[in-house]
């Protein structure tokens, strides 16, 4: 991925996470999702009383992106603050992969408040993701 759309993207994750609503864990994450047509969706962690009822941010941005009619992300950026980068959850990128092209991975970048990220694959993170056609071998 181009650094200056990376960072751009990674930009876009730290100010989601200014919205992210974390009263229990301070927690506060947020994240972007790259389509092919260039478009971006944001999302940003949801806290419950009930944790299991927590939304992730990553989980967040792909709702908004199919409701917004997409589903074909190229990149994530996740942001969560100034001393971590930040990984998705197992569930997370197990949602991610849903969506993620067969023929090209899903470019992860893991974002500090600070702007800096490093860059990964889905692939990478989830090797060997379940897919419902796995179901039928």
């Amino acid at each position: 991925m181009d650094p200056k759309t990376a960072q751009e993207l990674v930009n876009q994750a730290i100010e989601a996470r200014e919205k992210a609503y974390a009263p229990y864990s301070k927690f506060k994450v947020g994240a972007a999702i790259l389509t092919k047509n260039g478009t971006v969706f944001l999302g940003c962690n949801i806290e419950n009383a009930s944790y299991g009822a927590t939304i992730c941010a990553e989980r967040a941005a792909v709702a908004n992106m199919v409701s917004s009619g997409h589903t074909d992300p190229v990149a994530i950026a996740i942001c969560y603050n100034e001393t971590e980068f930040a990984l998705p959850c197992g569930i997370c990128r197990q949602v991610l992969s849903e969506f993620a092209d067969q023929n090209e991975d899903l470019i992860v970048l893991m974002a500090k408040t600070d702007g800096t990220y490093q860059e990964t694959t889905l692939s990478t993170l989830l090797p060997g993701a379940f897919k419902l056609i796995d179901s039928k071998k």
